[in-house]
């Protein structure tokens, strides 16, 4: 089992930055891709970034391209993403996920193993 934590989130304006985090226990961090998800209300959850086990790959939906960056430390066993440049849009329960992966893969469908609660985005305008 792995457990995940999130934390960073909250109230920003438009054009605000926010850090979100994820710190992982339970599993060897360094053999779990992670995610990173978002659900607004009455809209399908996404996949806004995806990175390798290593850190070596990543991949970024497009509304999110350019703006955020996701990054993860081994050592540390946490992921974090760094939002900039927030829209209205953006404003969503935030999740973290992690896949237990056998090579450098990264993963932007929803077919994650582990996922933590959540925490909220508000971006006002």
């Amino acid at each position: 089992q792995v457990q995940l934590v999130e934390s960073g989130g909250g109230l920003v304006q438009t054009g605000g930055s926010l850090r979100l985090s994820c710190a992982a226990s339970g599993r060897t961090f360094s053999n779990l891709a992670m995610g990173w998800f978002r659900q607004a209300p009455g809209k399908e959850r996404e996949c806004v970034v995806s990175i390798s086990r290593s850190g070596g790959r990543t991949a970024y939906a497009d509304s999110v391209k350019g703006r955020f960056t996701i990054s993860r430390n081994n050592a540390k066993n946490t992921v974090s993403l760094q939002m900039n440049s927030l829209k209205p849009e953006d404003t969503a329960v935030y999740y973290c996920a992690a896949r237990t992966t056998w090579g450098e893969y990264v993963l932007m469908s929803d077919d994650y193993d582990y996922w933590g609660q959540g925490t909220q985005v508000t971006v006002s305008s």
